[in-house]
């Protein structure tokens, strides 16, 4: 192994620690990382897989069902469910089109752009990994779309508007009740242009925001928080603008964050929460904020990109 991947590496866990200190494992190792191409590695891997699902018994295969967490049916009701994503999609704004998304995306969809830890996320052997936000997806698309725009203008700022809803999967393992390893999450992110004096931060933020108050008016929730956080000094104003924004909605309480820990390094300039009171108790709705993805993924430091994410299962819940 090379010495950024040895053993001391503090991303390496006790799990892979130890098969590591096997003889010959650490070589393994590497040669699986750096000497195979990632066609000869697929190859590899189902043929182990093959023979690995060859020996299994019915009786062993029930008992994986049972235990493993990845593949217990979702305690919410289906019917709930696909209403409370009807009154999401019915509140998106005039302009945003609907995909129906591909479960996987390509390897390194989550951490290459979005910095997510590869652990959190399921891969899969044929070097794709299951879907763990629809935000990545939609961003990738979106990416394309502008990319394509501007291969015919290169100063084209007609901006991308996409929305979708996902069953995705989460890799890492959360304590709380409630949590689950596979969850439905509705998503909308805009892309576009930086025109000058922040006009598509101060446009589209706005757009994402008043769409949840109305989507969660529409889901008979009474009550919730908007929480504001800027991480720079340059988005004050920016917070200040959707702030005033929303100041007349009913039943929403606009607040500044700015002791929000989660979400630094992976949002830009201002992200933000919603939560709402459901059955008496204070639950986090949504996430969202702006993020650098469609610069990275386009190579143009001019685009702009706002994602938003809201879990169906917690807003069936109301």
């Amino acid at each position: 192994m090379t010495d950024h991947e040895s053993t001391d590496d503090a991303r390496v866990g006790p799990a892979l620690r130890r098969v590591l200190t096997r003889p010959g494992g650490a070589e393994l190792l590497d040669v699986l990382v750096t000497e195979l191409s990632g066609a000869d590695l697929t190859t590899l891997l189902l043929e182990v897989f093959r023979r690995r699902a060859d020996r299994l018994t019915p009786a062993e295969v029930m008992r994986r069902y049972r235990s493993d967490r990845f593949v217990a049916p979702a305690p919410t009701d289906p019917a709930v469910l696909r209403r409370t994503e009807d009154v999401l999609l019915a509140a998106l704004p005039d302009g945003f089109e609907t995909l129906v998304l591909a479960p996987l995306l390509p390897l390194g969809a989550h951490c290459a752009v979005a910095s997510v830890d590869p652990r959190k996320v399921v891969a899969t052997i044929r070097g794709s990994e299951v879907a763990a936000d629809p935000t990545n997806a939609l961003a990738l698309e979106a990416a394309e779309r502008r990319a394509r725009a501007m291969a015919t203008d290169s100063r084209s700022a007609v901006p991308v508007r996409l929305a979708a809803t996902q069953r995705v999967v989460r890799a890492q393992h959360f304590g709380a009740p409630g949590m689950l390893a596979h969850f439905q999450l509705f998503a909308m992110v805009s892309a576009g242009r930086d025109t000058g004096n922040r006009a598509f931060e101060h446009q589209h933020l706005t757009e994402h925001l008043q769409f949840a108050t109305r989507a969660l008016s529409r889901a008979g929730i009474e009550h919730a928080e908007i929480r504001l956080t800027s991480l720079d000094e340059s988005s004050i104003p920016l917070r200040e603008h959707a702030r005033a924004a929303l100041a007349a909605t009913p039943g929403i309480d606009v607040l500044d964050d700015p002791e929000r820990t989660t979400g630094r390094g992976y949002y830009t300039h201002l992200c933000y929460k919603v939560y709402a009171t459901i059955a008496g108790q204070c639950v986090e709705i949504a996430d969202g904020g702006f993020v650098d993805w469609t610069q990275q993924l386009t190579g143009s430091r001019k685009e702009r990109l706002l994602i938003s994410g809201f879990g169906v299962d917690r807003l069936a819940g109301a």
